[in-house]
């Protein structure tokens, strides 16, 4: 499916900085404020248009809420020096008891302070297990939830707030609801689907290969959206999903959260190796004003200003 017209369009790269991943494996994982605020400029130096970070809250098992203010102290000195960063938190999935007010309500108030151009949508559900030492998914209970109240609800809270949506699709069911909201014609502005693929050793995703993806792009149909690719326990260059989606006009989320591979690298060298498989394909790295552009976001740059 590799299309001539795919050179000359901008390549809209994401870094996911940290996520899971344990600087035990990697040290190169940053956590702390000063760790994020200087690998997000670094990564956005070497080409990345979008930022996603966690903090050190789980985000499963957890209490349901995350602390605004972990995410906002580092991403208020990342926009004083980069006022042009489009960033995108995680948040809790869903357990008994814990609205979804509650889970969503970081995105919510740092959406108020002006610090986001996008929100997060995950619109679905999905097991989570690790296998054991027999390779099969070990007895679990957890579940990677978002029922169908909470993915109209992210929607919603990114129509009011007038932000974008940073639309994470783990499982073909997830794109299906936002396929609805295409075709009803009742989608916010600014949206960017993200396909997430994933090894054999995790339960969740198709496996990261040119196959694979072009059974989503047929689900995506003649939808014009801006779509990226991302593979989960894997490498998402080294295993060719990067490249295959680059040649198909699409754009490519890397970085240490969605990494699993026998090396150590850097967000910064992770992005490099997309940015030089774009060249091949003469294809330019969008600056974040040019992404925000391609992905028609309603309030950007965000009105975040120093005090």
């Amino acid at each position: 499916m590799t299309s001539p017209s795919v050179a000359g369009k901008p390549l809209i790269i994401e870094a996911s900085l940290n996520g899971a991943a344990s600087k035990a494996l990697n040290p190169a994982v940053p956590y702390s404020d000063d760790e994020i605020v200087a690998d997000a400029v670094a990564c956005m130096e070497a080409g990345a248009a979008l930022i996603h970070n966690h903090s050190d809250e789980p985000i499963i098992g957890g209490s349901g809420e995350l602390d605004t203010e972990r995410y906002a102290r580092p991403w208020r000195r990342l926009l004083a020096l980069r006022p042009d960063a489009i960033l995108t938190p995680t948040m809790p999935v869903g357990q008994e008891g814990v609205p979804v007010e509650t889970r969503y309500k970081h995105v919510e108030e740092m959406a108020t302070e002006g610090l986001l151009a996008q929100g997060l949508v995950d619109p679905g559900t999905f097991n989570l297990s690790l296998l054991d030492e027999e390779g099969l998914f070990a007895p679990s209970e957890y579940l990677y939830r978002n029922d169908m109240t909470d993915s109209r609800y992210y929607v919603e809270a990114c129509r009011r707030h007038n932000i974008g949506m940073s639309v994470s699709i783990f499982e073909p069911g997830f794109l299906k609801f936002i396929l609805a909201y295409h075709r009803a014609g009742k989608l916010p502005r600014g949206s960017m689907i993200k396909l997430y693929f994933a090894s054999d050793e995790l339960p969740f995703g198709m496996p990261p290969t040119a196959t694979s993806l072009d059974a989503y792009l047929g689900m995506l149909g003649d939808w014009e959206v801006p779509w990226l690719v991302s593979s989960f326990g894997d490498d998402c260059a080294g295993c060719g999903l990067a490249e295959a989606a680059i040649a198909r006009g699409g754009h490519v989320q890397v970085g240490l959260e969605p990494y699993g591979g026998e090396r150590t690298p850097t967000n910064v060298e992770l992005v490099k190796e997309v940015v030089e498989i774009a060249r091949r394909y003469e294809r330019p790295i969008a600056t974040p004003a040019e992404a925000a552009k391609m992905l028609d976001l309603p309030t950007y740059p965000v009105s975040f200003r120093q005090h």
